[in-house]
This record gives structure tokens, C-alpha cells and sequence, in this order.
């Protein structure tokens, strides 16, 4: 079992995710036999992970020491807060502690994955306190741009260690819902704040992050404007930006209609806490759409991000069952992208566009607004928690500088902040904080599937970026090794490398260095398997085809082997006596197999290129 290096009487925090990143948020304090762990998130995967549908943490060290972990506190329901709990329950079953809506959320997910009835779930709110023997947990409100957001403050037996979450301070929020909790913070900076962990990823902005009923007021004048039909895209658990629009579309008289399972279920959950009210009469089937004339219908879609399989993805690719762009068309999106998404984000716009849809996006239109806090608001986090240390989290590695210029503007002495990397342990004490230790298992794991066992690693992402930039060559040869000849092909097939019947010269060639390399390898090695074979067809066709076209494609040998049980090599007469290629000997006995060849190998080739 993994140990800390750390003193008996120290406090560790670390991050098993979300430093120098935005996303797959994880963090965890733990003294002595005892670990609290806050958040459990997943990070979208950038265009380059191929095939990767989410990136989580390595939990080794967590699932080494599950014995000491008392439970996973939420700050609020976002995907890269809470998107990593079922492939995380998956190896490790601890109790999850969580608001209202982030509740209602996890429950969903963890029904999907057949987990709701074995997890142990509580829910919290900001006056909440949950003890163990050495450590307990409290909260305090925050505002997000989701209900239900709080920080959590881990009390130790040397003081105590704030995570944030992310958070703005929201003076007007929408909904009349309760605006930050300025008492708790300042209570809890009072009594003496340990280490401030807080989130940074507005730390480059110099302001104070505007309203969301700001954004509100926006909304409501942009779809006054609009005479045809809207389609209104956000993020799903932005409940305040679905009130808003939801309450501006009701006014004109519009009825609502629903795409998207993530965007029903923020929907149902968002009604049934309150958070929205949208009464049953005006919400409509999505069957019932051309029931009603344009300007008297909104369309509410998940898609903001550009996801290939969202509803508004599909709409724009004329490949939804139900809605089709029309020319009146409006669509709203009222959300920015996610760093890595912003590629995907303008192509989706431009197919809308190109369908005839008038689309509304970004700041320059006022209808969005951050749900992080810019300088101003990280500012006044500090000073009213007044941390004996610092430590930014939720951000990439120049938010984090800014975010340590920040607190030490606001008096934190520059040696009492640290940026730390995910798997950096710091070790602390009343009086003292050191980077005491790094856990060399931390790093990301690729979840190509729908569960935490269908992970992928770096090799295999290598593998899929050489495919996707170079393509693959595949070789195919029919092979008897009792008397070492060439039964069938060799043949050669190219898939995204080079088009075949423009390249029969090169084809050709690495037939022929296929051909040579079975023999060389007959020749040259005492013991003859598929393993020699394979190796040397790998060496000598990507040398010639770098040669030639200076790319190296995956070479994939496909060698049938007859007679696999005649494995040591004899002496033959026939063999090339003096090592040469091309000997009369070594064509005169493989030629007796190429008529035949052909046409075995063809049949060998069709199965490969089905």
C-alpha cells in the first residue's frame, strides 16, 4: 500500500485532478487513516484523443487506501465535477455528500450504471455538518451557474482547508434565489483558514463577473425580436439560463419543446426543486411541433459544445427524425465554448448558417455570462477568508500564476503560495506548509466506452493518431514452415495511406519486400514463428515506404502459418547457399507457389479489406 511521506501529525492535500487543467476536478485532504475526498469529475477530451469519449484520474492511490476514505463531498452538479463518480464507485464504494440538485443529478447516473442501490447517497445543504472521528466537513453558500453550489471547508486537527468550487459572487441572482453566503466566509476567515484552495479559472480576467440576471435582461430583448421559430441552446444544468429563456418564451406566447435525454432530465429535476416553472400546458410533445406556426414555438436542445451526436448537431446535419431547419429559423446559443471545443463550436455554426438559420452566440450579444469569478471576485475571496496559505486549483498552469499574484496583493506572504500539479502532496501544520511528497500514479486515464474498464492508454492513442495522420498498410502472406515456402502472396492493401490503383509501382515494391523478408527471415533464424516473421516484414516495409514517401503508416502482417508445428529450421538445398537475395535456388523453389498464389490471396485480401 502506497504511503504519504509525510509526518504522523501533518495534514496532506492533494489533487488527483483539475491543476493546470479545467476539469476532471478531484481533491482530497487526508490526515492520518482518515480521507475526504471533494469532487470526482471527468475533462472532455481535446480533438487529438481520438475515439476518447472522457478523460478521468488514475485512482490507484485512492483505491490502495479506500479503507481510509470517509466520503466524497460535491460542491455542485457540473460534468467535471461529478461526471467521474460512477467509474469511480465502480472500484472504490464510499458514501457521496451532495446539494439537492446535484443529488437529483447523481442519481441518474448512477441508475444508469446499475449503482443507485448500492451507494450510499446524503444530501446536504450550506448548514450541514458531517463528522468522523479526526476530521468534519461544513459548507458555505456560493453562486454558480447552477442551484445548490456550495464550498466545503475541511475542519483538521491543525486548522482548517477551503475548497472553493467553482463559484462567482452573484449578488442579483435570478429566480430570487439566495445570493452568497457572505456570513459563513467571513466567519469562517474569523476563526482562521489554513489553506485556501480556490478556483482560478477567470483568474486572467480583470473584472467582476456579471449577473446572470444581466443575461436575463438580454434574453428577454433578443427574443423579442424574433419572428420565426427560436432554438435555444445551453448547457443542460444551467437551470437559471433554462428559466430565463423558458420565462421569456412563455411571454411571447410560445410553447416548449424539449430535445436531448441530458436536457430532459436538468428539466424534470429543475421542476421538481423549484428552480423552474414552466407550467404542463406549455410544454408540447416534440410529435406536436408542426402543429404550431413558427413564431409560437422554442425549441430547447442540448448542443451548445457542438457534441457530434447532440440535438442541435444533428438538426444542423439534417439527420434528426423530427426537426429540420427552416428559413425563419433562429438559434440561440446562450453559452461559450469549453477550451478545446471552440473548433467543433464554429463548424456547427457555420452548418447552421448554411441551412438558412439566422444563429445568435457569443458575449457580443449579452447572452452569456460566466458562471466563474474574474479577478475582482477571487479578490474578494481572499479577503474575507484571509488563508494562512494559498494553493489555485481549477485552472491551467498561467491562471494559477495569476491567481498567486492575486492573494499575495491581498496579503498572503509570496512564500505561502503554492502551484501545485496534480499528485504534488502538501504537507501542513499549524504554523508551516511544505511540498512534502508527489504521487507518481497520478495522470490521466482515456475511457473510450461506458465503463471504467474500457480504458484505453498512450499507446493506443499513439496508435490512433498515426492511423488517423498516416493510415495503415496491412500485408498478407500465407506461409508453410515445414517447407519453408511462400504458400500464398505476399499482397498488399493500403487504407488511408496511399490510393492503390495510383501507387501500383510502390505497391509493388513492398509486395516484393514483403516477399524477401519472409525468405531473410527463413534464412537468417534457427527457430522460425510468426513473431520473426511479422518483425522483419514490420522493419523492412516501413524503411522502404519511408523511403519512399517519407510517412510511416502502421504496418499491420496478416502471416497464416501452415505447419506450425515443424518449427526448427533444417538445412535446405534449395536455400540461397551464399546469403544472397534473388539466388536462382530461393526463386526457382517459391516460384512453384506464386500461380497459385493469386488467387488464395485474393480471397485472403477480400477478408481483409471488408
Amino acid at each position: 500500500m502506497r504511503k504519504l511521506q509525510i509526518k504522523n501529525n501533518e495534514v496532506a492535500f492533494f489533487a488527483v485532478g483539475g491543476l493546470g487543467e479545467i476539469g476532471k476536478n478531484m481533491y482530497c485532504v487526508q490526515f492520518q487513516d482518515e480521507i475526504v475526498i471533494i469532487d470526482c469529475g471527468v475533462l472532455f477530451p481535446e480533438d487529438e484523443l481520438l475515439g476518447v469519449n472522457y478523460v478521468i484520474q488514475n485512482y490507484d492511490y485512492l483505491v490502495e487506501n479506500k479503507e481510509k476514505i470517509k466520503g466524497i463531498f460535491i460542491t455542485h452538479g457540473h460534468e467535471d465535477h461529478i461526471g467521474g463518480l460512477p467509474f469511480f464507485l465502480q472500484k472504490v464504494n464510499v458514501p457521496i455528500y451532495a446539494g439537492p440538485f446535484a443529488t437529483s443529478l447523481i442519481k441518474g447516473k448512477l441508475d444508469e450504471k446499475h449503482l443507485l442501490r448500492s451507494t450510499e447517497l446524503h444530501e446536504i445543504d450550506e448548514f450541514s455538518e458531517v463528522h468522523f472521528k479526526k476530521l468534519w466537513v461544513s459548507f458555505f453558500r456560493t453562486t454558480h451557474s447552477i442551484p445548490d453550489t456550495v464550498g466545503v471547508a475541511v475542519h483538521t486537527p491543525q486548522g482548517t482547508i477551503i475548497q472553493t468550487g467553482d463559484f462567482k459572487f452573484d449578488l442579483t441572482p435570478v429566480g430570487n434565489l439566495p445570493a452568497p453566503n457572505f456570513q459563513q466566509m467571513a466567519k469562517l476567515g474569523e476563526e482562521g483558514v489554513l489553506l485556501l484552495t480556490s478556483d482560478s479559472t477567470n483568474a486572467e480576467r480583470p473584472e467582476f463577473t456579471k449577473s446572470e440576471r444581466w443575461v436575463d435582461i438580454h434574453i428577454r430583448r433578443v427574443f423579442e425580436r424574433i419572428k420565426g421559430r427560436i432554438i435555444f441552446a445551453s448547457f443542460a444544468s444551467n437551470v437559471y439560463r433554462l428559466r430565463e429563456a423558458s420565462d421569456a418564451a412563455m411571454r411571447q406566447g410560445r410553447k416548449i419543446a424539449i430535445f436531448g435525454r441530458s436536457m430532459e432530465n436538468a428539466i424534470a429535476a429543475g421542476q421538481a426543486l423549484g428552480y423552474l416553472k414552466i407550467p404542463e400546458d406549455s410544454l408540447i410533445d416534440p410529435n406536436e411541433l408542426n402543429s404550431y406556426p413558427p413564431e409560437k414555438v422554442m425549441i430547447m436542445c442540448t448542443g451548445s459544445q457542438g457534441e457530434p451526436m447532440a440535438a442541435l448537431s444533428r438538426i444542423a446535419n439534417g439527420t434528426h427524425r423530427q426537426i429540420t431547419i427552416q428559413p425563419e429559423d433562429t438559434v440561440v446559443f446562450s453559452s461559450n465554448p469549453i477550451p478545446g471545443n471552440t473548433t467543433s463550436v464554429n463548424a456547427l455554426i457555420n452548418k447552421l448558417e448554411e441551412s438558412g438559420a439566422t444563429v445568435i452566440h457569443g458575449y457580443v450579444n449579452n447572452i452569456h455570462t460566466s458562471g466563474h469569478g474574474g479577478q475582482i471576485d477571487e479578490e474578494l475571496m481572499l479577503r474575507l477568508m484571509k488563508p494562512k496559505f494559498f494553493a489555485p486549483v481549477h485552472g491551467e498552469y498561467r491562471m494559477q500564476k495569476i491567481h498567486t499574484k492575486l492573494a499575495q496583493l491581498t496579503g498572503v506572504p509570496k512564500e505561502n503560495t503554492f502551484i501545485l500539479e496534480n499528485g504534488d502532496v502538501l504537507a501542513l501544520t499549524k504554523d508551516t506548509c511544505r511540498l512534502a511528497d508527489h504521487i507518481e500514479s497520478m495522470g490521466d486515464v482515456y475511457i473510450d466506452g461506458r465503463d471504467v474498464s474500457d480504458s484505453v492508454g498512450d499507446p493506443e492513442i499513439r496508435e490512433r493518431r498515426m492511423l488517423s495522420e498516416e493510415g495503415v498498410v496491412t500485408a498478407v502472406a500465407v506461409v508453410d514452415l515445414k517447407d519453408y515456402q511462400i504458400v500464398a502472396g505476399p499482397d498488399i492493401v493500403s487504407r488511408g495511406f496511399v490510393y492503390m490503383h495510383e501507387s501500383q509501382e510502390l505497391i509493388k515494391a513492398a509486395n516484393h519486400e514483403v516477399f524477401w523478408a519472409i525468405l531473410n527471415t527463413f534464412k537468417n533464424h534457427k527457430r522460425v514463428d510468426r513473431r520473426a516473421i511479422n518483425r522483419m516484414i514490420v522493419l523492412r516495409l516501413q524503411r522502404l515506404l519511408y523511403d519512399r514517401t517519407g510517412r510511416r503508416p502502421v504496418i499491420i502482417p496478416m502471416v497464416t502459418i501452415l505447419n506450425a508445428d515443424a518449427q526448427e529450421r533444417a538445412p535446405k538445398k534449395n536455400q540461397a547457399e551464399d546469403g544472397k537475395e534473388g539466388s536462382g535456388a530461393t526463386r526457382r523453389n517459391n516460384r512453384k507457389c506464386r500461380p497459385n498464389a493469386k488467387k488464395t490471396a485474393a480471397k485472403e485480401t477480400a477478408t481483409v479489406t471488408e
